[in-house]
């Protein structure tokens, strides 16, 4: 079965499990005490239905959590026709085409995106993505600036900046990206995919370096977990300045710590027994 196939049996539960979200569950009414007994005999306010634009949106999100992104395309097209300056539908739109691969698109909704809202950090932040994609870094810059000055507690932009002044070899810059990501969120590179709206870069062409970098970073908020891992993740890729974080002020901090005087220790050969 193709996700074409899918769509109508997905849209179905998801419909199912809305109207029964907005049902109160059966019960014995002198079993249990009402709220009209708490209120003064006032009777409880009715939940509000869902609009036909929400249950749609839902099975959209639903379709994109598991990577149906065609099915998501279809649905925002169809609400995009109701909605067509929606500057929220149309970056939804611009992640789904993104997803798929598809650069060109994704970044023709974007840019719609933007011109309903200039001040919507979102596609900002996704079209340089696009750019860096692209290997457009600088132009990638300028997007991740002017989203963080919409939105400037975002870690995920300022990730996505420092990877594009890392792209450039301007690694001051990058570092400081690096941690002001750090400071809004200790897990900023943990996280895979983005924040809800916004997409978060994750490739780059010289990892053992940047992996270095990262480690530099998570040294200087103190996090010797994270910046042991990325030490021993830019070990393995042969970073050639690996030693030199012995020595590198940078981690003077971690110094003393076992685990990160483990990385230097060379392993011993593994013998064969006889």
């Amino acid at each position: 079965m193709n996700w074409k196939q899918c769509i109508p049996i997905l849209m179905l539960s998801v419909s199912a499990l809305v109207a029964a979200a907005q049902q109160a569950p059966a019960s014995n009414p002198a079993s249990f005490p009402t709220e009209a007994t708490h209120n003064g005999g006032a009777a409880p306010a009715a939940k509000p239905a869902l609009t036909s634009r929400q249950i749609a949106e839902m099975r959209a999100q639903i379709m994109m959590a598991r990577k149906m992104y065609g099915g998501a395309i279809i649905i925002y097209g169809n609400l995009l026709k109701q909605y067509p300056k929606d500057a929220g539908l149309l970056n939804q739109m611009g992640i789904a085409y993104q997803e798929l691969g598809d650069d060109r698109d994704a970044g023709h909704y974007y840019k719609k995106a933007i011109h309903a809202d200039h001040h919507f950090a979102s596609p900002l932040n996704n079209l340089g993505t696009v750019e860096y994609e692209q290997k457009r870094f600088a132009q990638a810059v300028k997007l991740y600036t002017k989203a963080l000055i919409e939105r400037g507690d975002a870690s995920a932009v300022y990730c996505n900046l420092g990877y594009a002044y890392f792209a450039q070899k301007l690694f001051p810059n990058a570092m400081h990206a690096f941690n002001q990501a750090l400071a809004l969120d200790p897990h900023a590179f943990e996280h895979r995919g983005g924040e809800g709206s916004l997409v978060q870069q994750r490739s780059v062409t010289d990892p053992g370096t940047f992996y270095f970098y990262v480690a530099k970073a998570y040294a200087g908020v103190g996090d010797v977990e994270h910046c042991t891992h990325y030490l021993k993740l830019a070990r393995d890729e042969g970073y050639a300045q690996f030693a030199g974080a012995q020595t590198d002020p940078a981690f003077a901090a971690m110094a003393k710590d076992p685990q990160f005087k483990l990385l230097f220790v060379p392993e011993k050969p593994v013998v064969e027994s006889r």
